[in-house]
């Protein structure tokens, strides 16, 4: 009897220790996969931040070339324009003068000849047709009229009260003027200085923004004329 107690015990131990080895294993393998997972979710989110910081790595990398492409553009343009030209007007019109990118051209259309009015265009390359100047953008005009200097200012003054086009005084070389930026038409938006000489109206406009940069930096500051 003493025995089959003892034999019942033994297996009821071995079954306990066999069930316990089992939640064991059980315990294990619950987590070894849940290791798995998480190093395999963490793998997976690697792999994408990975790819995202590639991509702006290459983004960066871009902008950065298309930047320094821009800039090495910009000093070939630079360099081709310099030296610059001379832009002289008529001695009996005051011997108008200032300086110019030597890459644009110079049409005179109208030389002033008895008393009438001075009229030349400058553009990069070829100059447009001035057939259709009222429309077509130019780099530079420059005209030199018998006209009153405040009438020829007062003429785009309904643009100024309008918001169209802001008028500022200027002082360029000891000569003042008045100065206007904004749109002059529909097409045409850019900057335009006047000034008085002698019993003429002389003025210089770039129509674009785009031609802003030489205006202000080339052009204007090298405007001289025996006033």
């Amino acid at each position: 009897m003493t025995l089959m107690i003892d034999r019942r015990a033994a297996r009821s131990g071995q079954s306990g220790a066999v069930n316990g080895l089992m939640i064991v294993i059980v315990v294990l393998i619950v987590i070894t996969l849940g290791g798995i997972a998480t190093s395999g979710w963490a793998l997976y989110h690697y792999y994408q931040e990975k790819n995202t910081v590639d991509e702006q790595v290459k983004d960066a990398v871009a902008k950065n070339t298309e930047t320094e492409q821009q800039k090495a553009e910009q000093q070939i343009e630079a360099a081709a324009k310099n030296p610059n030209s001379l832009f002289a007007g008529p001695a009996d019109y005051g011997s108008l003068n200032f300086k110019y990118p030597r890459t644009w051209s110079v049409y005179i259309a109208q030389n002033g000849t008895e008393g009438s009015t001075y009229t030349a265009y400058l553009n990069p390359g070829t100059v447009p047709s001035v057939n259709s100047s009222a429309t077509t953008q130019y780099a530079l005009r420059v005209t030199i009229q018998e006209a009153d200097y405040s009438s020829v200012v007062n003429q785009n003054q309904s643009l100024v009260r309008e918001g169209k086009l802001t008028s500022s005084a200027i002082t360029i070389n000891g000569e003042t003027g008045t100065r206007l930026d904004g749109s002059f038409t529909s097409s045409i938006r850019g900057a335009e200085v006047i000034f008085k000489l002698r019993d003429k109206t002389v003025t210089i406009r770039t129509d674009a923004n785009t031609f802003l940069p030489d205006f202000n930096n080339t052009i204007l500051p090298s405007v001289k004329f025996n006033s």
